[in-house]
C-alpha cells in the first residue's frame, strides 16, 4: 500500500486527470452494461456500453443507437451524470464537494484545478473554479427553465422538465446527446428545426459553454472590450467570425440542396444555417441530416469541427486561439516576418510551436482515421473522415455511418474520443515526454532547401 501511495504521488496533474477520466469511463461502462440501464431489460453489451460511456464522458455525442429508445431512465441518468462530469471536468465536481463542506483546498488540488482549466499558473485558480461551478449551474438552470416552459403546453410537466434539464446540460457541455426519440427516433433536434425557441436556446448554451471559463471570469469582472486580455479578445472575435462565416458558407453550399436546407422557407434556412455553424464546433446536435450534406458542406463542417471551441471550456477541437495563432504565423511568414504579433503584443515562439504540434497531430490522426474507417467498414473515405474528425474534436455529428462501423473502427473511434477530450498535447506532455536531458546539448546546424 505504501508503494502504491508513493507511485500515486509521483503522478503529474495531467496524468491524474487522464487516469480519472478513464476511471469514470470504466464505471460508466459497468453501469450501462447492467440490464436495468436498457429499456428492454437486456444488457446492451460491453462494447456498446463502452462506446456510449466514452462518448458521454468525453462529451462527444456519437452513439450506436438512439438514446431514448435504448436506455431506460436509469441509463439516461448515468449518461447525464457522465456528461456533466466530463463537460465541467472531474475537478469541478470534486471542488464542489470541497466548497460545500468548507474544506481547505490543498496545493495539489490547486495544481489539478490549474491543469483541468488549462491555466498557465495557480494564481486565482480556486476563485476561477468557484466561478466555473456557480456560472455553469446557473446557465444550465436558466436554459433548462426556458426549454421546460416552452415544452410544457404540448408535453406536460414531467416530460418538459426531463427534456429541459437533459438538453440544457447536454448543450452547455457540448455533448450533443438527446432524448427526443419518442418524437422521432435518431433525428436529434431535426424534429424541432422549425422551432426558433429550441434552436436559439441550444445555440446560446453551446456558445456560452464553448467560450471557456477564463473568458467568463473576465467578462464578469471587466466588462470593457479594450481592457480584456489578448486571449479573451481573440476568443470573442474568433468565435463571432467563425459563427457568421460558417453560417454564410453553409447557406451558400446548401441553399438549393432539397435534402437539407433546400425545401425550407428563407427564415428557417437562416436559422438552421446558424445552428449548423454553431453545433459543428463540438456540440453535436443535428437539425438537418448530416449525411445529406453536399461534399463541400461536409468539408466546411470538418474544418469547423477541427477548430472547435476555446481552451478551458466544455468544447473540444484544436481550439479557437490555436487556430488564430496558426493563421497569424502563416500570415507573418508569408510576409517575411519572423515574429507573430497581435493587438500590439508578440506571441512567444513556444506557443506557436505548441499550436503547430497540436494541429499537425490532429490532422494526421484524422487522415489516418478516415483511411482506417473506410478500409475496415463499408463507408466512403469522406464519411469516414467526417466520423474520425467528429470523434477527435469531440463533436458527435455523423454522416449516418456510426452504426455501420466495424468493431476495429468502433475501437478506434473510442480511442479518438478519449484522446480528443483529454487533449493531444496534454497526453503527449503527461505520458510521452522523453528525458529532458537530451535538451542539454545541441547538434551543429545544417542548411536545407525549403519550398
Amino acid at each position: 500500500m505504501a508503494r502504491l501511495k508513493k507511485n500515486r504521488m509521483k503522478l503529474s496533474p495531467t496524468q491524474i486527470i487522464a487516469c480519472v477520466f478513464a476511471g469514470i469511463i470504466l464505471l460508466g461502462t459497468i453501469l450501462l452494461n447492467l440490464p436495468i440501464a436498457s429499456r428492454s431489460g437486456q444488457s446492451a453489451g460491453l462494447l456498446n456500453s463502452l462506446f456510449t460511456a466514452t462518448s458521454a464522458t468525453c462529451v462527444t455525442g456519437l452513439v450506436m443507437f438512439d438514446t431514448w429508445s435504448q436506455w431506460s431512465g436509469f441509463g439516461q441518468t448515468v449518461i447525464l451524470c457522465m456528461i456533466e462530469i466530463g463537460g465541467l471536468g472531474f475537478m469541478s465536481a470534486a471542488s464542489l464537494v470541497v466548497f460545500l463542506f468548507r474544506r481547505k483546498v490543498s496545493l495539489r488540488q490547486k495544481m489539478l484545478i490549474t491543469q483541468a482549466l488549462s491555466l498557465n499558473d495557480m494564481e486565482g485558480a480556486v476563485k476561477l473554479e468557484k466561478w466555473v461551478i456557480f456560472g455553469s449551474l446557473s446557465v444550465q438552470a436558466a436554459g433548462a427553465l426556458v426549454l421546460m416552459l416552452h415544452f410544457l403546453p404540448d408535453y406536460g410537466f414531467k416530460q418538459a422538465a426531463i427534456w429541459g434539464v437533459f438538453h440544457a446540460v447536454s448543450a452547455f457541455c457540448n455533448a450533443g446527446f438527446d432524448i427526443l426519440g419518442s418524437v422521432q427516433p435518431g433525428s436529434s433536434v431535426a424534429c424541432f428545426n422549425d422551432d426558433p425557441v429550441v434552436l436559439i436556446t441550444l445555440m446560446c448554451l453551446i456558445v456560452v459553454g464553448g467560450l471557456g471559463f477564463f473568458v467568463w471570469e473576465e467578462l464578469a469582472r471587466i466588462r470593457a472590450f479594450r481592457k480584456f486580455s489578448v486571449y479573451t479578445k481573440l476568443v470573442l472575435l474568433t468565435t463571432g467570425v467563425l459563427i457568421i462565416a460558417g453560417a454564410a458558407l453553409i447557406l451558400i453550399l446548401e441553399w438549393n440542396n432539397p435534402r437539407t436546407l433546400g425545401e425550407m422557407p428563407v427564415g428557417q434556412k437562416l436559422l438552421n444555417a446558424a445552428f449548423q455553424s454553431v453545433t459543428l464546433r463540438t456540440a453535436g446536435f443535428a437539425s438537418v441530416d448530416q449525411g445529406s450534406l453536399t461534399d463541400a458542406g461536409k468539408a466546411v463542417g470538418m474544418v469547423l469541427m477541427l477548430i472547435g471551441g476555446s481552451s478551458g471550456s466544455t468544447a473540444g477541437g484544436l481550439k479557437t486561439v490555436t487556430f488564430v495563432v496558426l493563421f497569424l504565423f502563416l500570415w507573418s511568414r508569408a510576409r517575411g516576418r519572423s515574429s507573430v504579433n497581435v493587438f500590439c503584443r508578440e506571441i512567444p515562439g513556444e506557443k506557436v510551436m505548441d499550436a503547430m504540434t497540436i494541429a499537425g497531430i490532429m490532422i494526421a490522426l484524422a487522415i489516418f482515421g478516415g483511411v482506417f474507417i473506410s478500409a475496415t467498414s463499408p463507408i466512403s473515405f469522406t464519411d469516414g473522415l467526417f466520423e474520425a474528425v467528429s470523434a477527435l474534436a469531440t463533436v458527435g455529428l455523423t454522416a449516418g455511418v456510426t452504426t455501420s462501423l466495424s468493431i476495429p473502427a468502433q475501437i478506434l473511434i473510442i480511442i479518438f474520443m478519449y484522446f480528443g477530450r483529454i487533449g493531444v498535447l496534454t497526453i503527449s506532455l503527461g505520458f510521452l515526454m522523453g528525458d529532458r536531458a537530451a535538451d542539454r546539448f545541441r547538434y551543429a546546424k545544417t542548411n536545407l532547401l525549403i519550398g
